[in-house]
């Protein structure tokens, strides 16, 4: 059975089912402690990184695809490695000489962010069934430009519940309190709060993943066999929904938040009417 791009859409965000989940919640807290237009920004460049990682393996998945199959626990140790380093860098505040439009542990954070989507982009690799039917599909579509397509897809999937987080999250009792900006000072030494807990976060996610090589090694919240069931369900589903129309709603409901989001910022709130008495607004 073909794989829709309504099915790669859900095949990623079920990859919540799958062991690489394990780090989905602790990359988002890496980045979550900022104002909610950053944190849907650094979400873009989550999926950005992930995008880097599963793009590639649709355009060429006959070679790069079988590649990164085969070296997926070498890949899995550097990018980790990389994680770590770049997490130490933002929980020390240290400034990344090749990202010098940006300042101190901001440049890092953004690059840490992007770091840990291609590391779960690549993670994802052993997500289940539909990640396999989208790689064939590719691999023996035919089409290359169709297979990048559906991996890019596939990733929009994989990114959705971090998208959801960060649009909730300010509505969370406290969360307002918490990305107040406050500054960490030891001596001459200083960084963001922030910084410092989402550095640690970030460093505790490349250990993770150096220990269970990859997340391989980690329990899923379904047995194998109910997963790809659910999968196959779902892509059993989804096929009687032709990719044009996933494409027009995508676009539509893509408008339509463009448009909501353009008219809030022309008309915000008007300021509350002075207290009577005070004798604002009043002639003189």
């Amino acid at each position: 059975m073909e794989l829709t791009l309504l099915g790669a859409f859900l095949g990623g965000a079920l990859t919540l089912l799958s062991p690489c989940s394990a780090m989905l919640l602790p990359a988002f807290f890496a980045y979550a402690f900022s104002s909610p237009g950053a944190l849907i920004a650094r979400t873009g460049v989550f999926f950005l990184g992930l995008a880097t990682s599963l793009v590639p393996l649709g355009l060429l998945a006959g070679t790069v695809g079988a590649w990164v199959t085969l070296h997926r626990d070498g890949l899995m140790t550097a990018a980790a490695i990389v994680v770590i380093v770049l997490g130490v860098a933002m929980l020390l505040g240290v400034r990344l000489p090749a990202m010098t439009r940006q300042r101190g542990a901001k440049s890092t954070s953004i690059a840490s962010v992007y770091a840990l989507g291609t590391v779960y982009g690549l993670a994802g690799v052993c997500a289940g069934p539909l990640l396999g039917a989208a790689l064939t599909m590719a691999a023996y579509g035919g089409n290359a430009l169709l297979g990048g397509v559906v991996m890019l897809v596939f990733a929009a999937g994989m990114a959705l519940p971090l998208l959801l987080l960060a649009l909730l999250w300010e509505r969370v009792p406290g969360v307002r309190r918490l990305v107040r900006p406050r500054e960490l000072v030891i001596g001459r030494w200083r960084n963001a709060w922030s910084s410092v807990i989402g550095g640690a976060i970030t460093v505790g996610i490349g250990v993770l993943l150096l220990a269970t090589r990859g997340t391989s090694t980690l329990g899923s919240m379904l047995g194998y066999s109910e997963q790809a069931r659910l999968e196959g369900w779902v892509q059993h589903a989804s096929a009687a929904i032709p990719n044009w129309v996933f494409l027009v709603v995508v676009l539509t409901a893509g408008g339509l938040w463009f448009a909501v989001r353009q008219a809030l910022r022309r008309d915000p709130e008007p300021p509350l009417a002075a207290p009577a008495g005070t004798g604002a607004g009043e002639p003189r």
